[in-house]
């Protein structure tokens, strides 16, 4: 049996974050992986979405060549080195995970590990035992339980990445994050998009009034939404659903792809060591991320806290913090995230509709796109931003939908971890001309 400090099963961004700081603080770390380092967010999830996505701003760019002086444009779209380029991507990035995974401190075991007790977990036909444990494991795709089975194939997110093919048509079910993301980028490259969510808006985690306007930005770019719509069943013809009216309708597309969210990765070997989880919550932790079992750890998407590869990598550094005896003023409970359609949306903090519903006191301060010079200089009119307040001042949340927001609503983060009122925010001197002026004109409200 191999003895050391600490084991992490999962080497996705909270597992190799956390392998990464532990090694630096002096533990001694053995990390499993039974597929490729870098777990959901690299391999099938935010960086290949990404890349599609820059392909996307650049055909967009492209659309509108005429308002930038450059006429009688000609071009051709290769889908096939869009595909390339991602995997380029990547690969780059693959191995510089795994070049930070060879520090002396860290071995990296590629293969499946299973609890065998609280103490002792196995991989590859060795055991291996340490003091502290953290659970990484990530989370997998959803899917709609319909009363029939699919009866044609229907693609998860990972499938959609791999895909060899451009198709014509592509029907959506659900119209959260990934739905909504994928929607914007195969629009972009000239597929008909056709979206179908059972909400009544799309983007749960934004301000309602955001998500509508990001929505129908998206429809005036082509893509077709049809909400508070059930999906029934799946067909050789296409989606079956019913829409708000009750009535029966089905999309015919070349490709489905199922969108409905993702669910922590949990496995029963967990019980092996007195974890307790449940498929749809994951991993139970307390505030400091222990499980039931106090010195054994959930980080990232199997705890269900925060679906977010820099939510990880924060729990990450936080409960390493903890085994060895460190105090931080990480503020979990303040997260931002962002939504890389065209144009992107992001938030933090509560929004006005969660404000309205919880009978909280606020002062919400509105700013647009179309109002900031470099948003205009850019071509960039479409967007808006709301910040939230409390009648104090101390801003509560922000949420915004336009070019880069999500750089905005970075900053609104990093001030609301220090407690700063809009009159402070305000007064903050920004540099002219930005797109961050936008925030520092719903401050001065």
């Amino acid at each position: 049996m191999t003895q050391t400090d600490l084991l992490i099963i999962g080497a996705g961004p909270g597992g190799y974050r956390a392998a990464e700081y532990a090694a630096k603080q002096g533990l001694n770390v053995i990390i499993f992986e039974a597929d490729h380092v870098g777990g959901t967010c690299l391999n099938v999830g935010c960086i290949p979405t990404k890349s599609f996505a820059r392909n996307a701003e650049v055909l967009m760019t492209l659309k509108e060549n005429e308002t930038f002086g450059v006429n009688d444009l000609d071009y051709k779209f290769d889908f096939q080195k869009v595909i390339q380029r991602k995997d380029e991507v990547v690969s780059s990035l693959r191995a510089g995970i795994e070049t930070l995974l060879s520090h002396p401190n860290i071995t990296l075991v590629k293969g499946e590990a299973q609890f065998l007790d609280a103490h002792t977990v196995t991989a590859v036909g060795e055991e291996y035992t340490a003091p502290h444990i953290i659970i990484a494991t990530g989370s997998v795709p959803k899917t709609l339980r319909l009363e029939k089975p699919a009866a044609r194939p229907v693609l998860d997110s990972s499938d959609l990445l791999s895909i060899d093919h451009l198709p014509k048509s592509l029907c959506i079910i659900g119209a959260g994050v990934i739905g909504m993301e994928f929607a914007s980028i195969f629009n972009a490259f000239g597929t008909q998009v056709t979206v179908v969510e059972f909400l009544k808006e799309c983007l749960p985690v934004l301000d309602t009034d955001i998500a509508k306007r990001l929505r129908k930005s998206l429809e005036k770019q082509g893509v077709t939404f049809h909400m508070q719509s059930g999906v029934t069943a799946i067909t050789e013809d296409g989606v079956v659903f019913t829409d708000k009216k009750g009535k029966a309708v089905i999309v015919a597309a070349d490709e489905v792809l199922m969108a409905v969210g993702r669910a922590p990765r949990v496995f029963d070997h967990f019980t092996c060591a007195g974890v307790e989880y449940t498929e749809r919550t994951g991993v139970v932790v307390n505030e400091h991320l222990q499980t039931t079992v106090p010195y054994i750890y959930a980080i990232g998407d199997v705890n269900g806290r925060q679906m977010l590869a820099h939510a990880a990598e924060m729990q990450a550094i936080h409960v390493v913090n903890q085994i060895v005896g460190k105090t931080d003023d990480i503020r979990l409970d303040i997260m931002p995230a962002a939504i890389f359609t065209q144009p992107e949306a992001a938030c933090v903090g509560i929004s006005e509709d969660r404000c309205k519903e919880q009978g909280i006191e606020y002062v919400c301060k509105k700013s647009f796109w179309r109002a900031n010079g470099k948003a205009l200089a850019m071509n960039e009119p479409e967007g808006m931003l709301k910040l939230i307040a409390s009648p104090q001042g101390e801003i509560l949340g922000c949420h915004a939908y336009g070019a880069h927001a999500a750089d905005l609503i970075q900053e609104v983060s990093g001030l609301m971890c220090r407690h700063t009122t809009a009159e402070q925010l305000a007064n903050i001197v920004h540099i002219h001309p930005t797109l961050s002026e936008i925030l520092q004109s719903a401050a001065e409200q």
